[in-house]
């Protein structure tokens, strides 16, 4: 009823001046007028099923643009695509081209035709028996949970529609990312929700299960996220309603706590073993991992435990310290974890000079929103991306910032049932496939725009950045790249120690 008030008092106040029109003067009808265009327009807030937030707060919901949170550029692009419409800017940029850290691509003069249908990324490698062709922008990872069903819902019918991945997050298999038809990469994170034993470890057989599931078409084992690397969460025990602990296989009502690292192994040498055991119980099915990448050297041993088992995963998602929808700790988001960018070279140098980049594909999540960033990305060393934060904004988010309140004004991250109703899944379905494929067509262009056919065509050498007013460097020059193998044999001065260094017994 609170979502009534403000339409309520505006009524009211038109019945006043309606009755002091009458009995006192003439001119209240001028107010009678103006409060009862208002009355109309609340009425119609209610009823209309395209803006949740109106549906939620109507009237005051229309002050939503008044204030205007960071990103607003991207946001834009966002809600333009997801509306269908081209997102074009006239006047040209409103970017300081000269400033530093400005970056751009480099144009071919000969550019090549955009190809009828995007190019998708073959995931599997020689232990795959399933493998599954990647779209160059997908879901990212957003839990059951953290966001409401509807806003699941909408996503994966989204995904669907567009014959793009839904990564699930590490809150388990809910019957909404079923409902819709999407394909799905099924996260397992530290807590091993929708696969827990009642002590809170890894029970093999729900997994198998479940993994088989056809909807399911990769798997993927969380070791850290951007927002914050190394540490656990905790969901409290007054969220954890029936349809969560169902999908969590957890307690309803019971404050639920996700360890900080898994149980099942502790070593770089295990961790890749436990890969292969989950590849193995999923059928074959494409089997990876996720990690916000902190020492090189700890990825090195991961590297070099791989060699020694002959254990790949068939992808690795970098997910880069700028990224995260949830909430997190204000010390973790800000300081803790390496950039996407950082964190996207390493992981591809490493495999590179360990001669195993072949074998595994790389996802980039962390802030990817236009098709300049896919490019940029893919450039950078990434084979694919993921996207969170500009899904939510396809399905309506705000960015009023009160995921963590459970009063999100648009229904994406809450659990309250009256504010859940107030996103029309049909509506945001549409939104989010229209925005990814829009998105997807954008990075095709730039492509063509390139001279490049396929995004394995893309160099560094074509990502360039200002350093100051007067100097521009191409990412060939700004970053070290390893040649195929080269840690085996001759490792650089500047990799020696953390090559030496790293142990495949102990991260």
């Amino acid at each position: 009823m609170r979502r009534m008030l403000l339409p309520l008092f505006v009524a009211l106040g038109a019945a006043g001046a309606l009755v002091l029109a009458w009995a006192v003067s003439p001119w209240w009808w001028c107010a009678a007028a103006a409060l009862l265009a208002l009355t109309s327009l609340g009425v119609r807030d209610l009823t209309q099923r395209r803006r949740a937030v109106l549906r939620n707060h109507p009237l005051l919901g229309r002050l939503r643009f008044l204030p205007r949170p960071d990103g607003r550029d991207v946001r834009g692009i966002v809600y333009e695509r997801a509306e269908g419409v081209e997102a074009e800017e006239p006047f040209g940029t409103g970017l300081d081209v000269y400033g530093d850290g400005y970056e751009y691509l480099e144009p071919s003069m000969r550019p090549v035709d955009v190809p009828d249908e995007p190019p998708v990324v073959r995931v599997g490698g020689p232990d795959c028996t399933q493998p599954y062709d990647m779209a160059l922008l997908n879901v990212s990872a957003m839990s059951f949970g953290a966001l409401s069903p509807h806003a699941i819902l909408a996503l994966n019918r989204g995904a669907a529609l567009g014959g793009f991945a839904h990564d699930t997050g590490e809150g388990g298999l809910s019957e909404y990312h079923l409902r819709g038809g999407g394909d799905l990469i099924w996260e397992i994170g530290t807590g091993y929700f929708g696969c827990r034993t009642s002590e809170g470890g890894f029970e093999e057989r729900v997994f198998a299960d479940k993994a088989a599931l056809p909807e399911v078409k990769c798997v993927s084992l969380k070791l850290s996220q951007g927002a914050q690397p190394g540490s656990g969460g905790v969901l409290p025990g007054a969220k954890v309603n029936a349809e969560i602990a169902r999908a969590r296989g957890v307690p309803e009502g019971e404050t639920v706590v996700s360890p900080p690292y898994h149980r099942v192994f502790s070593t770089p040498r295990e961790m890749v073993c436990f890969l292969a055991r989950m590849r193995e119980l999923a059928g074959g099915k494409p089997t990876g991992f996720k990690l916000c990448v902190g020492s090189r050297r700890q990825f090195l041993a991961v590297c070099k435990a791989m060699l020694a088992e002959g254990v790949t995963p068939d992808f690795i998602v970098v997910d880069g310290a700028e990224g995260g929808t949830g909430a997190a700790p204000a010390e973790f988001a800000a300081t803790l974890g390496t950039p996407l960018t950082e964190g996207l070279i390493t992981v591809h140098n490493a495999l590179v000079g360990t001669g195993l980049r072949d074998r595994v594909r790389i996802g980039a999540s962390g802030k990817v929103a236009t098709g300049a960033d896919i490019v940029k990305r893919l450039a950078q060393g990434a084979d694919y991306t993921n996207a969170a934060r500009a899904m939510m904004f396809a399905l309506g988010c705000l960015q009023s910032l009160r995921c963590h309140t459970n009063t999100c004004p648009v229904g994406v991250t809450t659990q309250d049932p009256r504010r859940v109703r107030a996103l029309d899944v049909a509506d945001k379905s549409a939104r989010v496939y229209r925005y990814q494929r829009a998105t997807v067509r954008s990075a095709t262009r730039i492509m063509a725009a390139m001279g490049v056919r396929e995004p394995a065509d893309l160099g560094t050498h074509q990502l360039l950045r200002r350093t100051d007013p007067t100097t521009v460097r191409s990412y060939a020059r700004l970053h070290e790249w390893l040649e195929p193998g080269v840690l085996l044999t001759e490792p650089p001065a500047s990799w020696e120690a953390d090559w030496k260094a790293a142990d495949p017994d102990a991260f």
